[in-house]
């Protein structure tokens, strides 16, 4: 029978919504309607400074729907992890992997109570697999590691996916310890798909505006060049073509931009 549940407890939603939350505001740039006026000041602000905002937010999904589809068609994982998942937006982590093999187990995990109560009623799985929801910061490794265990086999290849969440994490939270720490437990054949925010290649000011236009949302943000996001991916194998713009990780077709924001990795664990 199909399975989309919580594996924690539906305890009283307490949301905070005087301040900006990155779920919340990705939600506005890709034109949905679970947002509020924080949010909305803080997505308008971005895009006034860095028209390409929006198109970014395009680019990073399809990069995360590509990454999936790839692991599942040409690497057999029938399990994922999507860590700061975001509010629904189709197609889901679940449909893409679904769609290439129905028996495929997915656990969104998600800080946010308003991305819980909506992931909770709308990522549906297929009869054959499940969908789970899990209510958790990414750097509660273990307790995310623990909860999502009751959904996947974590003796058993794991896809972690961490797009567009790691930027959100200051140098003091140690974020490459984070990735090592998801990464360590879990057994050959998993892999690892990424996405992170960057300044390279971007005028300084426009790093700065980035910066500064979120901490006044309350967001704390940390642009990475592409050495130290290379840094997340050692000890795993990198599958071509490396680390890359979003929009040019294995694309549909070919895209120029002539200025971008996010780099991106996949990587397998062999060992």
């Amino acid at each position: 029978m199909p399975s989309s549940e919580s594996s924690a407890p539906r305890a009283a939603i307490k949301l905070n919504t005087d301040t900006a939350h990155p779920a919340r505001v990705y939600d506005y740039w890709l034109r949905g309607k679970d947002n509020y006026e924080a949010d909305r000041r803080v997505g308008d602000a971005m895009i006034a400074a860095i028209p390409e905002t929006r198109q970014s937010c395009l680019d990073n999904r399809g990069f995360l729907t590509r990454a999936v589809r790839h692991l599942a068609q040409s690497h057999g994982i029938r399990q994922f992890l999507d860590i700061g998942s975001g509010l629904p937006t189709s197609p889901n982590v679940h449909e893409v992997a679904q769609g290439v093999a129905p028996e495929s187990r997915i656990v969104y995990v998600d800080n946010d109570p308003i991305v819980q109560v909506h992931g909770r009623s709308l990522l549906t799985s297929s009869p054959e697999g499940t969908t789970t929801y899990l209510g958790a910061d990414l750097r509660e490794v273990e307790k995310i590691l623990e909860e999502a265990a009751e959904t996947l086999d974590l003796s058993r290849p794991v896809l972690v996916v961490l797009a567009a969440i790691l930027h959100f994490v200051p140098e003091e939270a140690d974020p490459r310890g984070l990735v090592r720490r998801f990464m360590e437990p879990l057994p050959a054949g998993s892999a690892l798909a990424l996405s992170h925010m960057t300044a390279d290649g971007t005028p300084s000011d426009y790093s700065e505006h980035v910066k500064h236009t979120w901490a006044a949302g309350g967001v704390n943000m940390n642009l990475r060049g592409k050495e130290q996001i290379a840094e997340y991916f050692t000890g795993l194998e990198l599958l071509d073509p490396g680390i890359v713009p979003v929009h040019q990780w294995r694309p549909d077709q070919q895209v120029d931009r002539p200025r971008w924001w996010l780099w991106s990795g996949v990587a397998l664990k062999t060992s």
